[in-house]
C-alpha cells in the first residue's frame, strides 16, 4: 500500500481532500481485484462516471462509484458476491496491502424498474488516511444485468498513478468510448443531474476523441427506446436548471481541483444539441502554429519522460485546460498565470507547454521539466487556440471478439443456475503471516518462504518467511 506521506502529497499536489484521493486508490485497487477473479473477468462490463476517469481520460473529475454491465445475471446474488468478493480481499491485501475487511460488504439484491434484478453494494476499505477506528469509506458497487450494450466491450488499461501500481497495469473490460458517451447523454435525458452535464459537455470538448454526431445519435437512439424514453432536446431539460444550478457545487465541488461554473456547461447545451441532431460541427480556433521540429504531444502522463513532480504539474495543467480555467504555474521560482493550450515535443527531445500569458497578453513557451508546481484557478477563459492538451483516448489492449448488438438479460421463466462454491475451483488456501511487518499472504500450496514485498505502510519488508495463520477449504 502506499505511504500516508505519499497520499499526502498526491492531494495538496491535485488541490483535493486525503480522502477523495484514497478512494481513487482504493478504485484502482477494487477494480484490480475484480478484473483478477476468474469468475468475473469476462463478464462484467465497466461503465459510468468512474470507468470515464479510470479508462479515458486521467484529468477527468474523481468518481465514487463502480458500475458494471454483468452478461451473466446469475452473478446477482448474494452468497455468490459475498465469496467472490471475499476472494478479492485477500488478493488485494496480498498485493498492497489494501484492506477490504470482512464482516463489512453488504449487497443488496432489489428489483430495478423494469422488473428485473440489480445490485447495491458497499465494499468498506482501511488506506494509508482512513480512520483507525469507527466507520471506514466504502466503495458503492452499482450492478445490473439487463442493460442492453449496443457496440462490444473493449479492453483497456486503466489509469492508477500510485507507486504500487501492478506490474503491466490493471486491465478492465469497458464500455467503448461511444457508448459510453452515449449512455452519458441518456442520463443527462433522464435524471439531470451535475455530474452528467459536466460529463457531456466535457466529453464533446474533446475534439481529439470526439466521435461523429451520428455514431453517438444511433447510441442514444438505442438507448433511450430501451429505457422508454424519447430521444431528448434542449427544451426537455430547461425545467431542471434551478435544481441543476443549486446542487452543482454539493454534488460536483469536491471531485473537482477547482469548480468551474455551472454557465459555462449550461451555455455550452445549445452547440451540443446543434451537433448532435443536426450534425452541426461547431467552430473551433485554430491551433498554434507548429515550430521547426515540433511534434503535439498527447500522450498519457505515465508514458511521458518527465520527472514525476511535472507529472502532478501537467495532470493539473490538462485538467484547467478541459474545464476552460486559468492555471496559476510556478515556474523557475515565478508565478504565471496562463491559459493552457498544448504541449509539443521539440526537435532537440524537450517537452514544451505552449500558453498564453494572462499577465503579459502574449503567448510564451514554458519547459515542462523547470516547472515546480501548477494550481487551477476559478477565473475562466475563452480560447484563443484549439486546446491540444487533452490524450486522444484510451489505452487499449486487444479488441475483444466482435458480438451482435444484444441486451444482457435471462429470459423470463428460466431457471437461475444454483452456485456451486467460489472456492471449490480454487481448492484449499493456506494463509501465512509475514513475521516481520505482519502482512497476510495466500497460497494454494504450503510453503513458507517470501520474496520481496512491501508492507502495510508502503515501505519495504526484510522478512523471508512466514507462519501459517489459517487454512480455508
Amino acid at each position: 500500500m502506499i505511504s500516508k506521506q505519499e497520499l499526502l502529497e498526491t492531494a495538496a499536489q491535485l488541490n483535493l481532500g486525503p480522502h477523495v484521493v484514497e478512494k481513487d486508490y482504493a478504485l484502482g485497487w477494487v477494480l484490480a481485484g475484480i478484473y483478477n477473479h476468474e469468475k468475473l473477468a469476462s463478464d462484467w462490463v465497466f461503465k459510468g462516471g468512474t470507468c470515464l476517469k479510470k479508462c479515458f481520460f486521467e484529468t477527468y473529475r474523481f468518481s465514487e462509484d463502480l458500475d458494471f454491465t454483468l452478461k451473466d445475471e446469475s452473478h446477482l446474488d448474494a452468497e455468490f458476491l459475498e465469496g467472490v468478493f471475499a476472494e478479492i480481499a485477500e488478493w488485494v491485501y496480498e498485493q498492497c496491502g489494501l484492506e477490504l475487511p470482512d464482516g463489512l460488504r453488504d449487497f443488496d439484491i432489489h428489483e430495478n424498474p423494469r422488473g428485473n434484478l440489480s445490485c447495491q453494494g458497499k465494499i468498506s476499505y482501511r488506506g494509508p488516511v482512513s480512520p483507525r477506528s469507527g466507520g471506514l469509506p466504502r466503495v458503492k458497487l452499482d450492478l445490473t444485468a439487463d442493460e442492453r450494450l449496443v457496440l462490444p466491450p473493449v479492453r483497456l488499461l486503466v489509469f492508477h498513478p500510485y507507486s504500487d501500481a501492478p506490474e503491466g497495469g490493471i486491465e478492465v473490460l469497458s464500455y467503448a468510448y461511444e457508448e459510453a458517451f452515449g449512455e452519458k447523454v441518456r442520463a443527462l435525458a433522464e435524471r439531470t443531474r451535475p455530474r452528467d452535464l459536466y460529463d457531456v459537455i466535457n466529453l464533446f470538448r474533446n475534439t481529439g476523441a470526439r466521435p461523429t454526431a451520428s455514431v453517438i445519435l444511433d447510441v442514444l437512439k438505442q438507448k433511450c427506446e430501451f429505457k422508454g424514453i424519447a430521444v431528448p432536446v434542449i427544451d426537455d431539460l430547461r425545467a431542471h436548471r434551478p435544481d441543476l444550478e443549486s446542487a452543482w457545487g454539493h454534488m460536483l465541488g469536491h471531485q473537482l481541483p477547482e469548480l468551474p461554473p455551472v454557465e459555462a456547461f449550461w451555455n455550452a447545451l445549445p452547440e451540443f444539441f446543434a451537433w448532435l441532431l443536426e450534425g452541426v460541427v461547431p467552430a473551433a480556433p485554430a491551433a498554434y502554429a507548429l515550430g521547426g521540429g515540433e511534434t503535439i504531444v498527447r500522450e498519457r502522463l505515465l508514458r511521458l519522460s518527465v520527472p514525476r513532480p511535472a507529472q502532478s504539474s501537467l495532470e493539473v495543467v490538462r485538467f484547467a485546460a478541459a474545464n476552460h480555467l486559468c492555471v496559476d504555474l510556478n515556474y523557475q521560482g515565478s508565478t504565471h498565470r496562463i491559459e493552457p493550450y498544448s504541449l509539443r515535443q521539440t526537435r532537440d527531445g524537450n517537452i514544451i507547454l505552449h500558453a498564453w500569458n494572462v499577465d503579459k497578453d502574449q503567448h510564451r513557451s514554458y519547459r515542462v521539466d523547470r516547472i515546480q508546481g501548477a494550481q487551477t484557478t476559478s477565473q475562466g477563459f475563452v480560447p484563443r487556440y484549439e486546446i491540444e492538451l487533452t490524450p486522444n483516448g484510451p489505452v487499449a489492449i486487444l479488441p475483444t471478439a466482435r458480438t451482435s448488438t444484444s441486451t444482457f438479460k435471462m429470459p423470463r421463466g428460466a431457471t437461475k443456475p444454483a452456485h456451486q462454491s467460489t472456492r471449490s475451483s480454487f481448492g484449499p488456501a493456506y494463509i501465512y503471516q509475514c513475521g516481520v511487518c505482519g502482512k497476510k499472504f495466500r497460497r494454494t500450496k504450503q510453503t513458507s518462504s517470501l520474496s520481496a514485498h512491501k508492507a502495510p505502510g508502503g515501505y519495504p519488508c526484510m522478512g523471508r518467511m512466514a507462519m501459517l495463520v489459517n487454512t480455508r477449504y
